[in-house]
């Protein structure tokens, strides 16, 4: 059963750790130095067993301010904030603070806990109280049950666990689906069994046997062993405060912040698309490009806010950014952020991430641009799932997405996936250009490949009005490096359905396509054929024709000679050497007639039967070879086939 995690918040010394003995009878301070100082210094776990037959997981972060990166890592899956405020001294700085992580990162249930009620006058109580009220109005906290008790006294605890349990009955336990990840916030080594690391499980589920990896590094380690609050477990799933021991992995190559998760479900990347808010509580306007700390489950990172739309944020506002990291990151879309200054490490603002993988996106200077960007994020922020692939698909142009890395992209997984993308292609809006990798395009940009390879099969005929067509590779060639041979192959399949385009063998040319002389060039191949039929066996190289027809450019030679080739009417049997088809046709004939009466021919038999010297002899044997009419054996040649 999916696990409700209680987290608190609140100033040092608000009493929130005892609040947690009071409730539970645990200690959660194990460390020599926070007994000793009497203060919480790393994250602390408990559970409650309510009365409702739920276990209720507890996470008690530290107040210090020197502490509040670590009372991040504690927020990150809480399901319910008690916010603590102690009775003698009210709302205080980490109050503050930690009331505007909570609401950074998304937390959107809480009771409110106004503890050492046994320190104060019930006048000064009453008074706290409405501090506190007054506090919180606007906010997520304004119509939390609030409570006053004692950790000493016992004072309010049955209470606020009738209200926890009042909580956790209102719950749909729904299980949180996709891949398993959990943001590491502890690893250390234990005799007898090795690695082990704890964490509060975000999704999914794993069992005993299965991997992970540890982005944003490519470290694998199996699952050797889990446990739930100190119980060892078969499987754990999202919500559950979870131990896990790794076989055959040095706690040296893990660190706190990374996440352990199902293999292929992260990819790393060095910037997010994101919304923001900039506190209303800073004093000063955000500049574009500051560094700054900024949170991620239990990681924190330094990188830079890149402002899209304006030089500096005032204070209050909300805006579209794009997070630039200093080191490689592993999120989801909709996971939350915290962001700090990086000197003095106060908390400034933070917000949602909405893309995961997304393209460098520049400060823009025109109104244009500016709107580019806000349609982007549009979509992002408000768009349907089915809007947010085809925006991918479009960012991703034509290298396309497959169905795993879109997966990451939108963090939906399996049948889910499968069935967002039934409308789509059902539509045509989205391709698969190759079925085996599952890559998909978007229709948008197959088409603007399409009219690409249109456009320049124009040109060419334009520019070579006697060649028949373009051959594909150099077709290919014209669209540039970065469109693939899947998505070539399949834009070049549909213009052949549509029969836009025909391809012989390995020439496309234009359906409309059609070789058409002018009378230079009517002239020209006219006469060309005949040079070669009357030249016969002793032919010209195609030096001495394009010498011959000296009148007419080089170029248009060549051209006409090679639509005469194309024709049928001259033979290539080398470079140079070019036969009327006549000619061919008669030594071919003559050919068989010798070899079905002698049985087999060599090269000085031929140069006797042709008259021909070699340079003309042994291509032309050649070439009756490729053709197949003859096969070489040893040094003469025999019909490949018996002719009738």
């Amino acid at each position: 059963m999916r696990e409700i995690v209680l987290g608190t918040a609140g100033h040092v010394d608000h009493g929130k750790t005892s609040l947690i003995r009071a409730l539970t009878g645990i200690e959660t301070d194990r460390l020599k130095e926070e007994k000793k100082r009497g203060i919480t210094i790393e994250l602390g776990f408990a559970y409650l067993d309510l009365p409702c037959g739920h276990r209720l997981g507890i996470v008690d972060v530290p107040g210090h301010e020197k502490f509040v990166k670590n009372m991040v890592s504690g927020v990150m899956g809480m399901d319910l904030v008690a916010f603590i405020v102690a009775a003698d001294e009210g709302i205080m700085p980490q109050t503050r603070e930690h009331f505007e992580i909570c609401r950074l990162l998304g937390v959107q249930e809480g009771i409110i806990v106004i503890t050492k009620k046994d320190m104060v006058e019930a006048e000064w109580l009453d008074m706290v109280e409405e501090e506190v009220r007054d506090f919180c109005v606007g906010s997520f906290l304004e119509e939390a049950p609030l409570l006053r008790v004692s950790s000493i006294t016992g004072e309010g605890i049955v209470e606020l666990k009738e209200e926890l349990d009042r909580f956790v009955r209102r719950q749909e336990l729904k299980e949180v689906h996709g891949p398993f990840r959990l943001p590491v916030d502890r690893i250390f080594a234990m005799k007898g069994f090795g690695a082990v690391i704890t964490g509060t499980s975000i999704s999914g589920r794993v069992a005993i046997g299965e991997e992970l990896r540890f982005y944003p590094s490519e470290l694998i380690a199996k699952v050797r062993g889990l446990q739930v609050h100190s119980q060892s477990v078969e499987e754990v799933e999202a919500g559950h405060r979870t131990a896990i021991n790794l076989q055959g992995v040095d706690t040296a190559l893990i660190e706190r912040g990374m996440v352990a998760a199902t293999p292929g479900c992260l990819q790393p990347g060095f910037m997010l698309d994101c919304e923001f808010l900039y506190l209303a509580v800073n004093e000063k306007p955000l500049k574009h490009r500051t560094r700054v700390r900024i949170h991620l489950g239990t990681a924190e990172l330094m990188g830079r806010i890149s402002l899209l739309a304006e030089d500096e944020l005032l204070p209050g506002k909300t805006a579209a950014v794009q997070l630039l990291f200093e080191a490689p990151v592993a999120v989801w879309p909709g996971d939350r952020y915290v962001v700090r200054s990086y000197s003095p490490a106060t908390t400034i603002g933070g917000g949602r991430v909405l893309g995961n993988q997304p393209p460098r996106k520049r400060k823009r200077a025109t109104d244009e641009d500016r709107a580019v960007n806000g349609a982007v994020f549009e979509v992002l922020q408000h768009g349907t799932v089915e809007e947010q692939l085809l925006l991918f698909l479009e960012e991703s142009r034509t290298a396309g997405l497959t169905a795993d890395e879109l997966s990451i992209r939108l963090g939906i997984f399996g049948k889910q996936l499968k069935k967002m993308m039934t409308g789509p292609l059902s539509t045509r809006q989205v391709v698969v250009v190759d079925s085996a990798s599952q890559r998909y395009v978007a229709r948008t940009v197959s088409d603007r490949v399409e009219e690409t390879l249109l456009a320049n099969l124009s040109a060419f005929h334009r520019d070579n009005p006697l060649q028949s067509g373009l051959s594909k590779e150099v077709l290919r060639s014209g669209l540039g490096r970065r469109v693939e041979q899947k998505v070539f192959q399949f834009c070049l399949g549909e213009l052949l359905k549509k029969e836009l385009v025909v391809q012989e063998e390995s020439e496309v040319r234009l359906t409309s396509h059609r070789v058409a002389l002018q009378a230079d060039e009517q002239a020209l191949q006219h006469d060309l054929e005949e040079w070669y039929r009357q030249k016969g066996l002793a032919t010209a190289t195609i030096r001495e024709t394009i010498d011959r027809f000296s009148d007419a450019q080089e170029t248009m030679v060549k051209e006409v000679l090679a639509l005469l080739l194309r024709q049928g009417r001259l033979v290539k049997i080398s470079e140079s050497l070019y036969y009327h088809i006549d000619t061919i046709d008669g030594l071919a004939r003559e050919l068989i007639a010798f070899i079905s009466r002698e049985g087999e021919i060599d090269a000085p038999r031929f140069k006797e039967l042709t008259g021909l010297t070699r340079k003309f002899s042994i291509p032309l044997l050649e070439y009756f070879d490729k053709i197949k009419l003859t096969i070489r054996v040893g040094d003469t040649r025999i019909l490949r086939k018996k002719v009738p």
